[in-house]
């Protein structure tokens, strides 16, 4: 069986356009990956509004880990970290590498902002990046500590959602894959894809691109394929569509004091089961519960 590593790996290099779908925990997952994907996106913003918190490090790096390990126990396919800034220095990044590993994580993607992070859409303008050296030995450091050499480290410059300038994430993505990060994120937060045809029309590397449309969305993904963008992460919007939808249940239900009309627009328990592979453990049981009786 191929790792998922080495899937992602050949993914991200491959010449063919590929997508990503958020997950936040292991139904999500599983869901995602029924739907077809080739890869999860483990979004560090979903993961830390399912546990009612913000996105600023307030879900410690253990916690995240185990809804990660729980997300790779239910599929198959890649799972790729957001590992936001890398959870401190690059001690901090030498054990998550170490950990993620463990836990099966197929890749992790670490950003160039001081810690704790802020979410890139918050009052993006007032954030920090940390130096060009700082985040370079963060690079260094996971890529020194990973077992696996197909375990992908992924390296996301905040320079164009914090600063506007395009110069600025070329030199840091420059020095970024020199160190050796063996993909690169560039972020925007533009409703148009001006920012990445302008940083793609100066990128001369041949490096992985990764980017997330999640502002413009309305972009072909034709135009995506003709700038050679490598992999396209659709970045929160398992978690959108749960928060729409409960919403909108949880107000019928109140509405009526009844759960029968909601009843009839959500997921069966059958559903919930198939999902939880119920029928995977009543089969195991016929195995291991039906034994008879020995003597000693």
């Amino acid at each position: 069986m191929i790792k998922t590593t080495t899937i992602l790996k050949n993914l991200i290099n491959s010449k063919k356009l590929e997508f990503f779908l958020e997950a936040h925990n292991g139904i999500s997952a599983s869901i995602v990956q029924e739907a077809g994907f080739s890869g999860i996106w483990a979004s560090g913003l979903s993961i830390a509004a399912s546990l009612g918190v913000r996105d600023s490090n307030e879900a410690s790096w253990t916690q995240v880990l185990e809804i990660l390990e729980f997300m790779s126990d239910s599929t198959s396919i890649p799972i790729l970290a957001d590992a936001d800034s890398g959870y401190g220095n690059f001690n901090n990044v030498r054990r998550l590498v170490k950990k993620l590993e463990q836990r099966g994580i197929a890749g992790m993607c670490i950003e160039d902002k001081e810690f704790p992070k802020k979410n890139s859409f918050i009052n993006s303008e007032s954030q920090y990046l940390v130096s060009i050296d700082e985040f370079v030995g963060k690079i260094q450091a996971a890529k020194d500590t990973q077992i696996d050499p197909d375990f992908c480290v992924i390296a996301r410059t905040e320079a164009i959602i914090t600063t506007q300038n395009i110069d600025e994430a070329l030199l840091r993505c420059q020095a970024y894959y020199h160190a050796g990060a063996d993909a690169l994120v560039i972020h925007s937060k533009r409703q148009d894809p001006s920012d990445i045809i302008t940083f793609m029309k100066q990128w001369h590397y041949d490096c992985p691109i990764i980017i997330i449309p999640t502002t413009y969305m309305d972009t072909p993904t034709s135009l995506f394929e003709s700038l050679n963008i490598s992999l396209v992460l659709w970045a929160n919007h398992m978690l959108r569509a749960s928060v729409y939808q409960m919403k909108k249940i949880a107000a019928l239900i109140f509405a009526n004091s009844s759960v029968l009309e909601a009843d009839k627009k959500i997921a069966s328990l059958e559903e919930i089961f198939r999902f939880q592979k119920v029928q995977e453990l009543e089969e195991a049981e016929k195995i291991y519960l039906s034994h008879p009786s020995y003597k000693c």
